[in-house]
């Protein structure tokens, strides 16, 4: 049955699809034929949900996932990324928008959960490590490639993974672009919980009503407080490799490896 207390959320379907389950709201990347890879729209709603959700009175926590079995995101959608070298634009739109959506994101008030449900790569890597908390599935893995395609990793990884694993291993993963697999995640305490795959959404709603069920300013102001350690470390950060990857996507290494990416692509 529809619920009309969502009908806020509708101007953002189908790439963001917003259910309420009892007292969490699930929000979905809807991009499944794409391993939910993050194009110019989807990048924007993404920057505009979490003030929707913010204001939202109705919303206690909030549990995000990617639609299907395949990926949570794949990162950023190879067809834009290509766009970007030549259009400038569009590369400051993006590169701007990577700003915001890092800092409504970290601001964002309310419980957030990330049901990783297979890849999360690149920007989809980031806003699960920005959640609260993170379920993955066994046979998913965090990963940022930003390096390895010849781009300065500017969305988020560079600032925020030092901060949860240290910079010997951060760099490790940043620099080589290698999976951390759900196991791995686990030994470096990046991952709440790693259950089977077709079980983590229902543990991601079970956290986040844990959570929703408690003193809702005493929950709100922790977490705000808490966030301060990424705020306050990782903004600088950020304004640095942003600017740096603007530049990146102007190297003939970057040129040379998206359009390998997208031949073999077309190969298949």
């Amino acid at each position: 049955m529809p619920d009309s207390t969502l009908s806020a959320y509708e101007e953002f379907a189908p790439l963001l699809e917003i259910e309420r389950r009892r007292t969490v709201h699930v929000l979905t990347i809807n991009r499944p034929d794409a391993f939910n890879a993050i194009n110019e729209p989807l990048h924007r709603m993404l920057e505009e949900i979490w003030r929707v959700l913010r204001e939202d009175k109705n919303v206690r926590a909030v549990v995000v996932t990617g639609a299907g079995a395949k990926a949570f995101s794949a990162g950023g959608d190879m067809g834009m990324l290509h766009r970007m070298i030549t259009d400038l634009e569009l590369r400051a739109r993006q590169v701007a928008g990577a700003r915001t959506l890092f800092n409504e994101v970290i601001n964002f008030d309310k419980p957030l959960v990330c049901a990783v449900n297979g890849a999360a790569v690149g920007l989809g890597c980031t806003l699960a490590l920005l959640s609260d908390l993170m379920v993955m599935g066994e046979n998913s893995y965090l990963a940022d490639p930003h390096v390895a395609v010849g781009l300065t990793a500017g969305d988020g990884g560079a600032a925020i993974l030092p901060l949860l694993i240290g910079m010997m291993k951060a760099k490790e993963y940043i620099l080589l672009g290698e999976r951390i697999t759900a196991g791995v995640a686990k030994e470096l305490n990046l991952v709440s919980r790693v259950v089977e795959d077709d079980k983590v959404l229902d543990e991601a709603l079970t956290l986040a009503e844990s959570m929703a069920a408690l003193p809702e300013q005493a929950v709100r102001s922790t977490k705000a407080a808490m966030n301060l350690h990424f705020g306050r470390a990782a903004l600088g950060v950020l304004e640095y490799s942003l600017a740096a990857e603007y530049t990146s996507f102007s190297t003939e290494d970057f040129r040379d490896r998206i359009n390998g990416f997208i031949a073999r692509s077309k190969a298949k």
